[in-house]
């Protein structure tokens, strides 16, 4: 049922676009919500709850045969997805969206049919990419980056797709993968690795990460770190500088671990591994606590405190030079920065002065949003809070996406963030 209710409505829209509408879109708004497209829509993007993965393999074989003109599908399978302004969190929940790009436009890639070097055969070159990665896969960072270091842009966006299906991807195309794979590879669904959608330098994107997070202390230097292990800030013993900033003290145990459960650590890289024309903070430069942390900032979980070496640990390989702030979760935070980011997105697609355009939804062809696990209704304080924002600061632009373990953007790993990503329908816009 839930898949006619969405093959119902896409062909509603499918009629509707073409052919008076040649840049025709639409939207979905049902439990099974988002669609975009026209007559020739070769490329679907496919997202279901886990109350439907058992039959996704069905699922998707009922819709390519439903929709013989879709010959590509990319996809995966999360506790929840998204669409246009709603969210379905442990729910039974399926989004379909339907892209108008021509299959020399874009590649499908998985492990069966890796995505090649950044100048492929028939001369397709890989821009940008769409990815679902499965989060218990051996160096999944690497990975990412790896992949990001097969692209000209140099710039992924998707996340780790987890349910209590596992990691359940979708990639299925019409130039085909490596044969005798079994049931799951013939339906084109993978668990492990990495899989989705690479994009040619004429799809045009604009992307931008959310911060959830607010900072609580100052940005300081690590000056000696040990893989996981930081045991100095600012030249000083790292678990001293983290226990004085909250106001701790060892000799009241519980306070202390029940407080550090509640507190993120937030880490820039040293400036010998960021891009060209980025820096941190000169050595021994104090700073205040910062009003916006940008999207250079990966979050992650302190794991131990190591009195003895006056160390605490992190969740993540801490390099010497980097720089770390605390952090804490924080709703209002979370909403400002999500905000913005779309204030952004529409300042980029905006005409520059003097010049005459569209207005900038009008630009906007669709979109696509992975928000953290932690996210979503429970966190922004409503069902549906977080994409309610995203509709009424972007306007009705088609959207799907999902709830992640871990949100991909650049070539890193985030957590606890979103990643928007708009698609520009006349393609000029950088990524």
């Amino acid at each position: 049922m839930a898949a006619a209710l969405v093959l119902a409505q896409l062909r509603g829209q499918l009629a509707a676009a073409a052919p008076a509408d040649p840049a025709g879109h639409g939207r979905l708004s049902s439990r099974q919500s988002a669609g975009q497209g026209q007559a020739v829509t070769p490329l679907g993007l496919l997202y279901l709850t886990d109350h439907y993965a058992g039959a996704a393999a069905d699922i998707l074989d009922h819709l390519s045969a439903e929709l013989p003109q879709v010959t590509d599908w990319v996809g995966a399978v999360g506790v929840g997805i998204c669409a246009s302004g709603v969210e379905y969190i442990d729910e039974p929940g399926l989004a379909v969206m339907l892209c108008d790009l021509a299959p020399t436009r874009y590649r499908v890639f998985s492990g069966l049919a890796p995505l090649g070097a950044t100048r492929g055969p028939e001369g397709f070159v890989p821009q940008t990419a769409l990815v679902h990665a499965d989060p218990a896969a051996p160096d999944v960072a690497e990975l990412v980056q790896e992949l990001a270091e097969r692209t000209l842009g140099h710039y992924l966006f998707g996340g780790l797709a987890a349910s209590r299906a596992g990691s359940l991807q979708i990639a299925r195309s019409s130039r085909g993968g490596l044969a005798g794979h079994g049931r799951e590879a013939a339906a084109r669904l993978f668990r492990g690795g990495l899989s989705g959608v690479a994009f040619g330098p004429d799809v045009g994107i604009v992307s931008r990460v959310t911060q959830g997070v607010r900072a609580v202390s100052p940005t300081y230097r690590v000056t000696a770190a040990q893989d996981h292990r930081v045991d100095q800030l600012d030249g000083q013993p790292a678990l001293d500088v983290l226990l004085r900033t909250l106001g701790l003290s060892l000799e009241d145990l519980p306070a202390v671990i029940a407080r550090l459960r509640q507190t993120l650590v937030g880490l820039q890289a040293p400036v010998s591994r960021l891009p060209a024309g980025v820096s941190t903070l000169p050595m021994g430069q104090a700073a205040r606590v910062p009003l916006r942390l940008g999207d250079d900032l990966l979050v992650r979980h302190l794991v131990g405190l190591d009195p003895a070496r006056r160390a605490f640990v992190v969740a993540d390989e801490v390099p010497v030079g980097a720089t770390l702030t605390l952090c804490v979760r924080d709703v209002q935070a979370a909403r400002a920065d999500l905000v913005r980011i779309c204030a952004e997105i529409r300042d980029e697609l905006s005409p520059e002065e003097g010049q005459t355009a569209d207005d900038p939804v009008q630009r906007m062809a669709g979109a696509v949003y992975v928000s953290c696990n932690g996210r979503g209704g429970p966190h922004f304080g409503a069902p549906g809070a977080e994409l309610q924002i995203v509709r009424h600061a972007l306007g009705e632009v088609p959207l799907v996406g999902f709830f992640a373990a871990g949100e991909i953007a650049h070539h890193r790993l985030y957590g606890y963030t979103g990643v928007l990503t708009v698609f520009v329908a006349d393609g000029s816009a950088p990524a």
